[in-house]
């Protein structure tokens, strides 16, 4: 099946016969047979995402826009999720370091002020389209939540961006239990020592999942 024949009602039925299957969304959106990506943030949870998508198809590029403000165990946790589950990670940088940023501009402006939105559009939304340019893919795995933020709780599992790109949230509905219990069953590592400094704080949109 090609991207371009997922119609509104064909988005439609999968959302209601697949939205809650996470496993068999996954296994639906693999065999539509289209360039896939699936974005992490290496934030809490982020091995469940990993390890549903890696386990049907291991060579799937796992796109990572590192901000280079993560936490030391964040990193840590990015570098022993990738050994275990032998993913394909991709790093995608600002073009400027942390260390040139900060020496130019100081530390990293609060959500109130104006210099904010230039810096989320520096350390994570031109990493993203500079990975979409280079991946080109047709599929998108994302590990949105529907109790992230109220755009996400309006979004759908499946969705179809504007640009073609299927948007595919397999774990939209599943609690922090759910997570957790996958986790534990898998013996998957995790990470709560996270910090997105785009975002500066829980239930807030950093802007990729709206312009995208």
């Amino acid at each position: 099946m090609s991207t371009t024949t997922l119609t509104p009602e064909a988005l439609a039925r999968v959302n209601a016969e697949l939205g809650k299957d996470a496993a068999g969304l996954v296994r639906w959106a693999l065999s539509l047979g289209q360039t896939s990506i699936v974005t992490t943030n290496f934030r809490p949870f982020e091995a469940v995402i990993l390890h549903l998508v890696s386990q049907v198809r291991p060579d799937v590029p796992v796109v990572w826009m590192d901000n280079g403000y993560n936490t030391e165990a964040t990193y840590r946790f990015a570098d022993e999720v990738t050994r275990q589950l032998k993913l394909n990670l991709q790093i995608y940088l600002p073009r400027r370091s942390r260390a040139h940023r900060e020496a130019v501009e100081g530390a990293t402006p609060a959500l109130d002020d104006p210099r904010h939105a230039a810096f989320t559009e520096e350390v994570k939304l031109e990493p993203f389209a500079r990975a979409l340019r280079e991946t080109q893919p047709r599929v998108w795995f994302t590990a949105l939540r529907a109790t992230d933020t109220a755009v996400r709780a309006q979004m759908e599992p499946v969705s179809l961006n504007p640009d073609g790109l299927v948007k595919v949230a397999p774990l939209l509905h599943w609690s922090s239990k759910d997570l957790y219990d996958y986790c534990e069953t898998h013996g998957l590592p995790n990470n709560f020592d996270y910090v997105d400094p785009t975002k500066g704080e829980d239930n807030r949109e950093c802007g990729l999942h709206i312009a995208h």
